[in-house]
């Protein structure tokens, strides 16, 4: 049996069938305020994850902030 691969992840095919109808400019706007906030806040959230399970400290992120973490890349 083959798989054919979806082009569209699960959040990609919800939104389509949520939203099989036209929304005019104001509606969309305030869809992709209402999604920036909802990624936002995911973010966060790991984000506050992360900070708590490392035990950081304002110091830690003042002293990260101060360093070049980024690793070069061969080109």
């Amino acid at each position: 049996m083959t798989l054919i691969q979806q082009p569209f992840s699960n959040v990609q095919l919800e939104l389509l069938k949520t939203f099989s109808h036209q929304l005019d400019d104001s509606e969309i706007g305030e869809l992709r305020k209402i999604l920036a906030t909802f990624f936002a806040q995911r973010a966060i959230r790991q984000a506050n994850k992360v900070w708590d399970e490392q035990k950081w400290t304002d110091t830690d992120v003042d002293i990260m902030l101060d360093t070049k973490m980024r690793k070069r890349t061969k080109k």
